[in-house]
């Protein structure tokens, strides 16, 4: 009797563990029920650090995402912005113009990032990273 319980117990825990094994799952319970869409990198990612160290947990984390449709990006949205559209932020001094970006941004992805706070950091680019997007530095 006692053999039995610890089975069920078992079982149930096993079964409670996967459905909080999984981080779109944990992180966005309004995107389940999605069929089909993008799949969001940041929980792909996140599902793929679970495989990295758990593997078992990483793909149940995996196989509970897809299918609850909780990795894919809600309708209609990106988390990339086209670096053909990039071109048209960059001045002729090879400048970012910070009103131009944050529309882009706010046109292609429907979010709208704080680019004036003052506790954000910018970094510079290099002349390859600029060179793969097809920009010319301009000094």
């Amino acid at each position: 009797m006692r053999t039995k319980s610890r089975v069920i117990g078992g079982v149930v825990a096993v079964a409670l563990f996967t459905q909080l094994a999984a981080c779109g799952t944990i992180f966005y319970p309004d995107r389940r029920g999605q069929i089909e869409g993008k799949i969001d990198p940041l929980i792909a990612g996140l599902n793929a650090v679970g495989i990295l160290f758990f593997v078992i947990p990483g793909l149940i984390a995996f196989a509970v995402d897809f299918a609850t449709g909780a990795i894919y990006l809600p309708g209609g949205q990106t988390a990339q912005v086209d670096p053909q559209l990039l071109k048209d932020v960059v001045n002729a001094d090879g400048r970012i113009d910070q009103a131009k970006l944050k529309a882009l941004i706010d046109n292609q992805t429907g979010h709208s990032l704080p680019l004036d706070d003052p506790r954000l950091i910018q970094h510079s680019g290099s002349v390859e990273q600029m060179a793969a997007y097809g920009l010319r530095p301009a000094a």
